[in-house]
């Protein structure tokens, strides 16, 4: 395993999944997150260290899975991956919120498309970033006489 590459992966997973549910939820989720207030916990700002620990966690995870599993296929293979991880991890957990919570299916609809949109974009930025070593150039042979 290429341990700078996996790093700089899981890195660029982690800072740029965070940065999309920044903007998500400031621009497209604001008056949402506002009406489900009543569900959060009252203290959890204490506890929202918890959330950047544990979302290092998913990336380092997402990233070595795709690792073990890669086959050389480019981004089209980040993207399948994408595809899969937010079938497998994504989709599921909204539909178990929505069956659990008093939550409008339009919100949890979202949370599925923006789920989709950054495992995609996790996904694509694993195969850029994760991508085959260049096999190393021959030195040039001597010209023979």
């Amino acid at each position: 395993m290429n341990w700078k590459r996996f790093f700089a992966a899981a890195l660029a997973v982690y800072v740029v999944v965070l940065a999309i549910d920044f903007v998500l939820n400031l621009a497209f989720m604001k008056s949402a997150n506002e009406s489900l207030k009543s569900l959060w916990r009252p203290n959890m700002s204490s506890r929202i260290w918890l959330m950047y620990v544990f979302s290092a966690l998913v990336a380092l995870l997402f990233t070595y899975i795709f690792v073990k599993g890669r086959e050389d296929k480019g981004l089209a293979e980040g993207v399948r991956f994408g595809i899969i991880m937010w079938l497998f991890v994504t989709v599921p957990m909204c539909v178990a919120w929505w069956v659990m919570l008093p939550i409008g299916y339009f919100i949890i609809l979202r949370w599925i498309l923006f789920g989709l949109i950054e495992m995609l974009i996790a996904g694509i930025l694993v195969a850029a970033i994760y991508k085959p070593a260049a096999p190393p150039a021959k030195a040039p042979t001597p010209a023979q006489p």
